[in-house]
């Protein structure tokens, strides 16, 4: 299966050397390694181009954009910025520049989606340094796709439209591969260490996108508020569910396009609820 990956880089030179390290130690290696740097002030570009002189799969690309900082949205278009650059394959992924992937990643990756044609997108873990040890990084459930290690099988990556371009990308997009029908899976043995953890630049502007983006993948305010909850509680900060809350009603008012129809924000809805009841 031809393998082609998507790296958006902005200012990610303290980490991509380690990163890319673990692309080339791969035992399958991607087909295609494309690395965006989005407007890095440091040596991100240089580090990205000393690997591309050596592999011929590696390839680095320059983007300009503006400095003005639109959560989610600019990681987005950086990675379809690069997914013009990309010919045939069978998977495509969108990776950060912060993790490093254990040797055997895309081998046992690419058997799974071997075996099981049903299988829309599939990742291992995202694991974090505490006091010497590497352990989950507890901010979501085990069994979902986490953003920076996403890898699409094209049908379902087409079938889903791509990747909307905001925060909420990496859930709606989970959300919208099984209502056409496709299985996720994680595999708990590929263990992803993550060396930035999550939120480590999170501001109140962002956790009221986070609001946002539940409007617009039609989550209802119960649901909402719920979901507002459980991302609070990760954080243990109180203010940050005033926060989420405060975007849902924000974007109640202003109306923004919705990232999914009615039809599948009614399919959404029953899946979150199941999911909810299956733990009571």
């Amino acid at each position: 299966m031809k393998i082609s990956v998507i790296i958006p880089a902005h200012n990610e030179a303290h980490y991509l050397e380690k990163c890319l390290n673990s692309f080339v130690a791969q035992t399958l290696q991607p087909n295609d390694l494309i690395i965006v740097d989005d407007n890095s002030t440091d040596s991100t570009h240089e580090t990205a181009s000393k690997f591309a002189a050596i592999h011929d799969w590696i390839s680095v690309i320059k983007r300009i954009s503006s400095d003005e900082h639109h959560p989610g949205k600019k990681v987005i278009d950086t990675f379809n910025f690069g997914l013009q650059q990309v010919g045939e394959y069978q998977l495509i992924g969108k990776f950060d520049a912060d993790i490093i992937l254990p040797s055997n990643y895309f081998e046992l990756i690419v058997n799974q989606f071997q075996s099981d044609w049903k299988l829309g997108m599939c990742s291992g873990l995202l694991h974090i340094e505490v006091n010497g040890k590497w352990v989950y990084e507890n901010i979501a459930n085990k069994n979902h796709i986490r953003g920076p290690i996403k890898l699409y099988h094209k049908a379902c990556f087409d079938k889903i439209g791509g990747l909307r371009p905001g925060v909420g990308w990496d859930t709606v997009d989970v959300l919208l591969a099984q209502f056409h029908g496709f299985t996720i899976r994680t595999v708990p043995g590929l263990k992803v260490k993550h060396l930035r953890s999550t939120g480590h630049g999170y501001t109140l502007k962002k956790w009221q996108s986070k609001g946002e983006a539940l409007y617009k993948m039609r989550y209802g305010i119960v649901l909402a508020k719920l979901a507002a909850l459980k991302m609070a509680w990760h954080a243990k900060s109180p203010l940050l569910y005033i926060q989420t809350i405060l975007g849902y009603i924000n974007a109640v008012v202003r109306r923004p396009q919705r990232f999914v129809t009615p039809k599948e924000g009614r399919f959404i809805r029953k899946l979150r609820w199941k999911g909810i009841q299956s733990k009571l």
